[in-house]
């Protein structure tokens, strides 16, 4: 099932619905509280109204090759570049203290290893995740992606569902442990059931795959909004797709799809930053907005997307939340251009305008490569 929504003037670029449906069939670690950060692109992302092709996303790690996740990520306020709320007020705890994640949390991560591994070797699953966690991150100990396989499995055979989540990633990579997809099935689903936010997330994206067509997406859309209520914005993203791809979806639920879009736009995901501004252009889950449509499609080009930057070329163009400039418009389309996405309508435009704009342009790129 695929959504095109049609704009009147050729310059605004149409996206379907990506990452809903063929672009999210493939499990990945959610970004935010997760550690896998891997987001397919829709094969379709850079289709425009008149000719153009797809992009692809090229995702780059200095981690271990071994290692199950590429990146830690960061919490939603970092990517927003804002400064965190105040704390509020704890409340009062009179449970056990766990005295190996205190010193974990400390930075103290010799001392935490002394204090977890005895705990680990008797059982203990909340000690053998951490244990697990400082092996593969190679914390207080050297990096030991085996080491860290086992103590995930020890975890996970417990129930601890961040262990779960970890061992079920290995089962279906089947490097460091043997592939088992029925196994993994079994431990994402587990630890979604048991309310870990990135396995709600991974759980969805297993039932989409699974079962092909809108089945699939109605079985996956509780887990995503889970996940996408504890603040994952890959999940934020999906949700806000499937809103509007479900065609009987209830209308208070499709009322809020935009406000989905922009809760995983504003902590900084790409893509959904570029599909904020073709929202916005459009007219998809509420009013036209060029300006801000034109504000988005900026940031994520800027940010390097390559599609926010051939549609941002477009914009410029028939002046749509803008001032007509042609020698930004080359600009965004010769970046664009470089990066494998090729447009006809932008090449016939970039054609046309004389030599010195040419130039300029070109010049405008090198900078904005150097930037």
């Amino acid at each position: 099932m695929r959504h095109t929504f049609r704009c009147l003037a050729l310059s605004v670029v149409v996206l379907g619905l990506p990452a809903c449906l063929a672009g999210m069939a493939v499990p990945a670690a959610a970004q935010g509280q997760g550690r896998v950060v891997t987001r397919p692109v829709d094969p379709n992302a850079g289709t425009i109204s008149r000719g153009g092709t797809g992009a692809e996303a090229e995702v780059k790690t200095d981690r271990p090759s071994d290692e199950p996740y590429p990146s830690s990520g960061v919490t939603l306020y970092g990517r927003m570049g804002s400064a965190l709320p105040p704390v509020p007020p704890e409340k009062p705890y009179n449970g056990p203290v766990d005295e190996a994640y205190g010193a974990y949390q400390r930075g103290l991560y010799r001392t935490a290893l002394e204090l977890a591994l005895p705990r680990a070797e008797k059982g203990d699953a909340p000690a053998q995740t951490l244990v697990a966690e400082m092996m593969m991150r190679g914390l207080g100990i050297a990096h030991d992606a085996k080491g860290a396989a086992f103590w995930y499995g020890q975890a996970a055979e417990r129930g601890n569902p961040p262990a779960m989540f970890q061992y079920a990633l290995l089962l279906m990579q089947g490097r460091l442990v043997p592939h088992d997809k029925a196994k993994a099935d079994d431990y994402m689903r587990r630890a979604a059931e048991a309310g870990n936010a990135s396995a709600q997330f991974n759980w969805a994206q297993i039932l989409t795959a699974d079962n092909p067509g809108e089945k699939g997406l109605k079985l996956a859309l509780p887990f995503y909004e889970k996940s996408a209520e504890q603040g994952i914005s890959d999940a934020q993203y999906a949700v806000a797709q499937l809103y509007i791809a479900i065609e009987d979806i209830e209308p208070a639920k499709k009322a809020k799809a935009r406000e989905w879009l922009m809760r995983a736009a504003k902590a900084g995901y790409d893509t959904a930053q570029l599909d904020m501004g073709v929202w916005f252009v459009n007219g998809v889950g509420g009013a036209r907005d060029y300006d801000k449509g034109f504000e988005w499609l900026r940031i994520a080009a800027t940010r390097g997307n390559v599609v926010a930057q051939n549609k941002l070329a477009h914009l410029y163009i028939n002046a749509l939340g803008t001032r007509p400039n042609p020698v930004e418009a080359a600009k965004w389309y010769v970046l664009s251009r470089r990066a494998g996405l090729a447009d006809p309508a932008l090449e016939d435009f970039y054609l046309g305008i004389n030599d010195e704009q040419q130039k300029q342009a070109i010049d405008a790129a090198n900078r904005f490569r150097r930037s």
